[in-house]
């Protein structure tokens, strides 16, 4: 709580802002989802500047995240990874994340699908795919700043997961997400160049090689956005920003899971990119508006900076933060993948440290509980990746970035 301030641009004042949050299970409050515009008892409104996606009351999946912990929680991974750091005598562990990065996606009743390719989905060209008759309520609460130099090192980021389909699959997670490796970054555009930026916070951040943070670079920039005549700007591959995850509930050492779940994140137009000439790495998306490369014959074509500019007919530079500025992470889309549980007549209630490991039956200081459903859910059947959200525009009035 308390740890967001308005900017100058914000009318609703910090009081308000704190009026919105959910009781954990441990008793303390923690910040939850509010509209971007609030309503004040005298009928007047004020703008907070910053929005956390979709409103979760119309998901199926609200009653199962109020039993579980008491709602929606920002920040409870943190605070589980503090009580645990302190209680193991770790003092390098710490992971404090911002508020505006919190961000909610859902959709009731989605129907699956899966692909009949040879080789599963990884068959390149191929969109053979078939429904199933399993349908699937997805909620999901990621930490996803992508306007600050956070997520260039830090590979950890807090996520809540619930999910309810019709073959029985059940469980509600919250967990801190093992991005990739601390320290370094693979830049988007090829999927395929690493970037080292320096050193994580916290800095005995663990790695996962089964995930990774896919961030737009200058080279993007300079490939899809910075275009000759004749060419039309790509932003959505040049400022796109995907994180693909790899999670699971597992017993103490060993490899023993009882729940696996590999949702991905990605935001179109963040507010910022990485480009090594500049102080931290930190180039601000807007500036693409008014970049020229190769004597002034590679630059914007059409596009966000077209509608920012007049169509070059204003070329007055506009701040980073300015409402105006359409590079404000405000769309985004959630992919749901697959969630195999292994726990046929299990205990449903389930306790890990924050990274999901060790996996016990009953509390301890720094653990997190988790509900899986007492099934087997692992019977060959890969279903294909479902977007969702693509096609929402959270932006509203006063919405500006750090968003």
């Amino acid at each position: 709580m308390g740890r967001w301030t308005p900017a100058a641009q914000d009318s609703c004042t910090k009081e308000e802002h704190d009026s919105y949050f959910k009781i954990g299970p441990d008793g303390k409050k923690y910040p939850t989802w509010h509209p971007p515009v609030h309503n004040r008892a005298n009928g007047t409104t004020c703008t907070f500047g910053h929005e956390h996606g979709r409103d979760p009351s119309g998901s199926n999946l609200v009653a199962l995240l109020d039993q579980e912990y008491g709602g929606i929680l920002f920040g409870y991974g943190n605070e589980k990874l503090d009580e645990y750091n302190t209680v193991n005598g770790i003092t390098n562990g710490m992971r404090h994340e911002d508020h505006v990065g919190h961000k909610i996606e859902w959709e009731n009743t989605v129907k699956r699908s899966t692909n009949n390719c040879a080789g599963s989905v990884a068959s390149p060209g191929c969109f053979d795919t078939t429904y199933t008759n399993v349908t699937c309520d997805f909620l999901m609460k990621a930490h996803q700043g992508t306007h600050s130099v956070d997520a260039f090192a830090n590979n950890i980021h807090e996520l809540v997961y619930a999910v309810n389909c019709s073959d029985g699959t059940k469980m509600a997670s919250t967990k801190m997400v093992i991005f990739g490796k601390p320290g370094e970054f693979v830049d988007n555009d090829g999927k395929s160049r690493v970037v080292t930026v320096g050193s994580a916070t916290p800095a005995n951040s663990p790695s996962n090689a089964n995930s990774v943070r896919f961030i737009p670079t200058n080279v993007g920039v300079s490939n899809q956005i910075l275009v000759p005549q004749g060419q039309w700007s790509l932003y959505s591959n040049g400022l796109y920003e995907d994180w693909v995850s790899s999670n699971y509930l597992s017993r103490p050492g060993s490899s023993d899971w009882i729940a696996y779940f590999d949702p991905h994140f990605a935001v179109f137009g963040p507010s910022r990119y990485h480009d090594p000439s500049a102080p931290s790495g930190l180039r601000r998306s807007i500036e693409v508006c008014y970049l020229t490369e190769n004597n002034g014959t590679e630059k914007y074509r059409g596009g966000e900076c077209d509608q920012l500019t007049n169509y070059g007919q204003n070329m007055t530079p506009v701040a980073y933060d300015d409402p105006r500025s359409p590079f404000n992470g405000v769309k985004r889309e959630f992919y749901f993948n697959n969630t195999g549980i292994n726990n046929k007549n299990g205990p449903t209630a389930w306790y890990t440290d924050p990274y999901g490991r060790s996996a016990q039956t009953t509390t301890a200081p720094g653990f997190i509980k988790h509900f899986v459903a007492a099934v087997d859910n692992r019977n060959g059947v890969t279903y294909e990746s479902d977007a969702i959200g693509g096609n929402r525009w959270y932006g509203g009035q006063g919405v500006h970035a750090p968003n």
